[in-house]
């Protein structure tokens, strides 16, 4: 498979939206109104699951729905994974519902798990559009996905979009793993994915900025500037993107930070192995093929040993 996107898709950012042909920014492109910092901060400032770094980028649940409503190639992916188990299924990072309302919509039963609770009212506030029967298909837990235990076996549990990457320690990843073995039925599959770290993206000079093209501010219609800094810490193994926001008109400027545990692809293998869990497969970008030097996302299939 080959690489489909620049590198700066590593901050999950709308950064790849292409301008018009009279170089105005995109139509419907929101900037952010929550989450944003004001003060400076470095990659030593964040790296605690839970801080600013795992929840600042999910604090705008209108802008997150903007930036990711055409991504579909992974709900496609885990809607057939859901009918192939016939579900339950218990979603780790639910959010705002982007896969697990298409899960719903498909007649399985989906309980969804998160830390924001902007997401998760943005969810409900969605499962309010939908008839009573889909409704009736979804539960919603808020709390840490390192330490919820629901009482329930799944017969799919899954952690889509890089949600493994905000746990940022060994430590983080085992108590998570404790959890997902405690939710899977017999022989049910743990599925998620992850980003292979880029090299030039944990080179980058966390000095400059790289800029992208501009956004505009969906209620306003103001136009908002957009950029990113790239800092990495190699002995943790975080890459911080901070994506820098700038409204003319109000002559202000916010930093939205996202911190990335960047897992190596023989790394996750072996912390798999270690936490109990074996059938370790890799496939690529989504689909059933095998993984390659070229991947962009690393989909993973395991099951707990016995």
């Amino acid at each position: 498979m080959s690489r489909k996107k620049p590198s700066l898709r590593r901050a999950r950012s709308a950064s790849s939206a292409a301008p018009s042909a009279a170089g105005d920014p995109p139509a419907g492109d929101p900037a952010p109104r929550a989450g944003g910092l004001t003060s400076s901060f470095g990659i030593a400032d964040l790296g605690v699951a839970g801080d600013a770094g795992a929840q600042a980028h999910y604090a705008d649940a209108r802008y997150y729905a903007h930036a990711y409503g055409d991504r579909r190639h992974d709900v496609e992916y885990y809607v057939r994974k859901a009918r192939s188990s016939a579900g339950p299924v218990l979603e780790y990072g639910v959010g705002n519902g982007r896969i697990a309302l298409h899960i719903a919509r498909a007649k399985i039963e989906v309980t969804g798990v998160d830390l924001s609770p902007s997401m998760l009212d943005d969810f409900t506030a969605r499962l309010g559009r939908e008839p009573p029967a889909l409704r009736a298909r979804v539960t919603l837990k808020r709390g840490d996905m390192r330490h919820v235990r629901l009482g329930q076996r799944f017969a799919l549990v899954i952690a889509p979009f890089n949600t493994v990457l905000h746990l940022y320690t060994r430590s983080d990843l085992e108590a998570f793993l404790e959890g997902v073995r405690e939710h899977l039925a017999p022989g049910a599959s743990f599925v998620f994915d992850f980003s292979i770290p880029v090299p030039a993206d944990l080179a980058r000079d966390p000095e400059r900025a790289y800029p992208a093209p501009d956004l505009v501010d969906f209620e306003t219609g103001d136009r908002v500037r957009y950029a990113e800094r790239f800092e990495y810490d190699p002995l943790r193994q975080l890459l911080l993107v901070r994506t820098e926001f700038s409204k003319e008109r109000e002559n202000t400027t916010f930093t939205v930070p996202l911190t990335h545990r960047q897992y190596f692809p023989r790394e996750m293998e072996a912390l798999l192995h270690y936490n109990g869990f074996e059938d370790i497969l890799y496939t690529a970008d989504f689909t059933d093929q095998a993984a390659d030097r070229n991947v962009d996302s690393i989909v993973v299939s395991c099951r707990a040993r016995p």
